[in-house]
């Protein structure tokens, strides 16, 4: 990884304050291993020396080694932290973990010729799902709508609220991607990369059938448009076209997130839904638990009673 002059700059000046003696052994190893990362992690370069550094003098110190595939195992960074407390804030050590921890899979990622992994912990404030009124009045008011823009709010109300695609599949969704599993059977949607059948709900499957037939090879949403994908390809066409009265304005965002509650509320299987979202475990879902509904009693004991041997 080429790095900018001055990134490259700070980690050939750094110098931690104080450093002992023994600094001069490792400062090349860990000015290599920021080298190797700084660019596949969202960390300043400065504290991605620091802590980097410091972990390194630790190891020496304790006699653990001076080379990273040893100070940078998880029982070495846990060691590590732990001894940092009384010393530093708790916030700041579980911050250390986390960026230590970091470092180590970039650089096991980058030792291997590969990307470094995607961070797969959730979004903290997930959109907030549409309710069922509203989503039935916006069917309506997209069914009044002229023309192609009927097309395109039909479009991004099954594909969103019926399949639970992100925006940017929503724009990359033609025609032809949809596919019905024999006659009256469920249809499915296979343009979006999923480890199970991406199947749309049972109240958006006839819709999105008869929008795939008029569209054919065609996109379903905007199919006029000459890029494939942009930032504000749905935001522009909700901004011109928004609902009238109460109603919100219309977000990809929004009915994705009404789609996966709609499954949580169904109590299916939550990591069959995390796999049909394309999320990275069950444990994303977590963040949408507060909008599901709490269980009647009735049903509460009839899940739990189960069926009879």
């Amino acid at each position: 990884m080429e790095l900018d002059p001055n990134t490259s700059a700070k980690i050939t000046r750094y110098r931690p304050r104080d450093a002992p003696p023994v600094w001069d052994e490792v400062a090349p190893v860990v000015r290599s291993v920021v080298a190797a990362t700084v660019s596949a992690v969202p960390y300043d370069v400065e504290r991605l020396l620091h802590v980097t550094g410091a972990l390194a003098l630790w190891a020496a110190g304790t006699g653990l080694g001076r080379e990273p595939d040893v100070w940078l195992r998880n029982e070495v960074i846990d060691a590590f932290v732990l001894s940092r407390a009384g010393a530093v804030e708790g916030s700041t050590i579980r911050t250390y973990r986390t960026w230590l921890l970091r470092v180590r899979d970039a650089l096991a990622f980058s030792e291997r010729g590969e990307a470094a992994p995607a961070r797969l912990h959730a979004r903290p404030n997930p959109h907030q799902p549409y309710t069922k009124a509203e989503l039935a009045a916006f069917r309506h008011w997209a069914q009044h709508l002229a023309r192609q823009q009927r097309t395109d709010g039909l479009a991004l109300l099954g594909l969103g609220a019926g399949c639970g695609l992100t925006p940017k599949e929503v724009a990359a969704s033609r025609g032809t991607h949809l596919r019905r599993l024999g006659p009256g059977g469920p249809l499915l949607h296979t343009g979006a990369r999923r480890v199970v059948p991406l199947v749309a709900r049972a109240a958006w499957g006839p819709l999105l059938g008869e929008l795939a037939d008029a569209a054919g090879g065609n996109y379903l949403f905007r199919p006029r448009r000459t890029a494939s994908y942009a930032k504000n390809l749905i935001g522009s066409w909700s901004l011109l076209h928004r609902p009238p009265g109460h109603l919100p304005g219309l977000s990809a965002g929004r009915l994705r997130a009404t789609w996966i509650v709609e499954l949580m509320a169904a109590r299916i299987d939550h990591d069959l839904i995390a796999k049909a979202a394309g999320l990275a475990s069950a444990a994303s879902l977590a963040r949408y638990q507060h909008h599901v509904p709490p269980l009647d009693d009735t049903t509460a004991i009839r899940l739990l009673h189960g069926s009879g041997p």
